[in-house]
């Protein structure tokens, strides 16, 4: 029988007042572990099983499955534990409940430029810190430019693999997210991780294969959607390869689809997300809050935009992008595209423009989520999702400008997130939304920043297009006010409009810092109970919790901060 949180805690230890957690009492119905029960398979030269002692002297007398893991960090081991141990695991899991499930991103750098998995030890530590505190499972990036950075259809999937069985062991399901971008450049990224060497040199033979702006500057980060259908890479599509490494990975890890893989997540642009490079970050293109650029001046979209305008009987309008829609840096009001009065966005260019400019990014999500849709339809227990970014700056504006520049055609005359859920609905696919814990009054007010006002219309966009949302936050925060605006998007309104998934940015060790422990278990069980409980009664049943757990959690940040 699974427990929830006050449960779990009594089958750890009961902590009468008074007592400090090194002086905890052991619950006399939890028979200490034996000796023998806290192995782990380890090899050595010469040996075939060893003892693995604790790092250091735990605080706690407590043994349970968190025990086990901490081991992990003294020795390079494969993780296996014993039926008993399996057994103490069982006791903390989390039952299904009203509410929503939570996920954790992993860091960026899981799998190493060599394809293995990194920080091995610190990573196990962290799972069974994720597990025991209810959390759901894990979303990792797959990097196409790791996985077949060799050369055209080599894949090497062996640092994944482990990352897989080691979920499976621990009891935690996985979003895989196929991320066919660039690591570096964007928000919040730590590391760089090019695309694939081979088709990096493609991009260098002809610079076209990349996004760029009315000034000749090319981005690296993902392969322009105007070739997407053209054999450019080494004699295939852009879509093409995408298919066949989604289809490669369906192939190796048949075994965990359904079970411990349960989403593939359908990269489609920078950041992962379904848009253009509009605000690049690297080398200081872009600032917050600017409005960005359009990017449609490679050879292969200007002449997309030729034959739009030509089918239209506008030959002048092909012949390049708005050229007064300003840079990178400018607010709306700066130039003449944007402005609220007599701005070209509202005329009949720019009506033109802008519907060609966001329908080709819709075409390109229907082609690789049809993909994907093909792929994976026939595995019971996989959904696909897509993620969408949260572009709340400026969104108070009658123009939208930083929406348009990355491809969302949305006005405040003009619904531009219904088109992408009803494109996501044909494929059943899941609309994933960035921005759930921004509150208005935390952004900057003269940037017309709207982060709360934009989640609802997309909220409202999926629930109309009968397609279901799930949401991230766009930046790390370990604040209550941020948890207890995430709970009111994800867990408002009756069980149709409730999300069906959140994935919390991201596993680092500053999450396992006590106080920002505590308050992320409780997180976790609030989102899992929706608003059936009081947040002081989850939040004293998680200090507990996070007391009996916490030489555990000392540990995995540790390891995190070592690794």
């Amino acid at each position: 029988m699974a427990l929830n949180l006050p449960q779990k805690i009594g089958a750890l230890t009961t902590i009468t007042p008074g007592d400090q957690v090194g002086t905890a009492k052991r619950r006399p119905s939890i028979a200490p572990m034996s000796t023998a029960n806290m192995r782990c398979g380890l090899r050595t030269s010469g040996e075939t099983e060893a003892l693995t002692p604790p790092l250091s002297p735990c605080r706690s007398p407590i043994r349970t499955g968190l025990e086990v893991a901490c081991q992990a960090l003294t020795t390079d081991l494969t993780v296996e534990t014993s039926p008993d141990v399996q057994e103490q695991k069982h006791l903390l899991e989390v039952p299904k409940g009203e509410g929503v499930p939570v996920y954790v991103m992993l860091p960026l750098d899981t799998v190493k430029p060599d394809g293995s998995l990194n920080r091995k030890k610190a990573m196990y530590v962290s799972l069974m810190g994720l597990k025991n505190a209810g959390v759901k499972g894990v979303m990792v990036d797959v990097w196409w430019g790791l996985v077949e950075k060799d050369a055209p259809t080599a894949y090497n999937w062996n640092g994944y693999t482990e990352l897989m069985e080691m979920a499976k062991q621990v009891g935690l399901k996985v979003q895989a997210v196929m991320s066919f971008h660039q690591c570096g450049g964007n928000v919040g990224d730590s590391v760089t991780i090019p695309l694939p060497r081979w088709a990096v040199e493609e991009m260098e033979k002809d610079p076209d294969l990349c996004y760029s702006d009315q000034w000749g500057r090319r981005n690296y980060e993902y392969v322009s959607l105007g070739c997407d259908t053209l054999p450019v890479l080494k004699g295939r599509s852009p879509v093409q390869c995408y298919a066949d490494f989604m289809r490669a990975f369906r192939d190796q890890f048949a075994s965990y689809l359904g079970n411990t893989i349960i989403e593939i997540q359908v990269g489609m642009g920078p950041a992962g997300e379904l848009r253009y490079p509009s605000y690049p970050e690297l080398n200081g293109t872009w600032k917050f809050p600017g409005i960005g650029a359009f990017q449609c001046y490679d050879k292969y979209m200007r002449s997309s935009l030729q034959a739009a305008a030509l089918e239209t009987g506008k030959p002048e309008w092909g012949h390049s992008g708005p050229t007064d829609a300003g840079g990178y840096n400018n607010w709306p009001e700066d130039t003449a595209f944007f402005r609220k009065e007599g701005g070209g966005w509202n005329g009949q260019y720019g009506e033109f423009f802008l519907s060609w400019y966001s329908q080709m990014l819709l075409d390109h999500g229907e082609r690789i989520v049809s993909a994907a849709s093909s792929l994976f339809s026939n595995r019971p227990g996989v959904k696909i999702s897509v993620k969408v970014a949260g572009i709340h700056w400026h969104y108070g504006t009658r123009s939208h400008a930083a929406e348009l520049t990355a491809g969302y055609y949305n006005t405040r005359s003009r619904d531009g997130y219904l088109p992408i859920a009803r494109m996501l609905a044909r494929h059943g696919a899941v609309f994933n939304f960035t921005c759930l814990e921004m509150r208005d009054c935390e952004q900057p007010a003269d940037a017309c920043c709207r982060p709360e006002a934009l989640v609802k219309q997309v909220a409202s966009a999926a629930k109309e297009a009968g397609v279901k949302l799930a949401g991230e936050n766009a930046l790390p925060r370990y604040d209550e006010t941020a948890h207890e605006q995430v709970l009111n998007g994800a867990t408002s309104g009756d069980a149709d409009d409730k999300m069906v998934a959140f994935t919390y940015l991201r596993l680092n060790p500053e999450l396992f810092k006590y106080e920002n422990w505590k308050k992320f278990v409780a997180f976790v069980e609030q989102m899992r109970k929706g608003k059936a409980q009081s947040r002081e009664v989850v939040e004293r049943e998680a200090e507990l919790f996070v007391q009996a757990t916490s030489p555990f959690v000392q540990e995995a940040g540790v390891a995190l901060m070592s690794a």
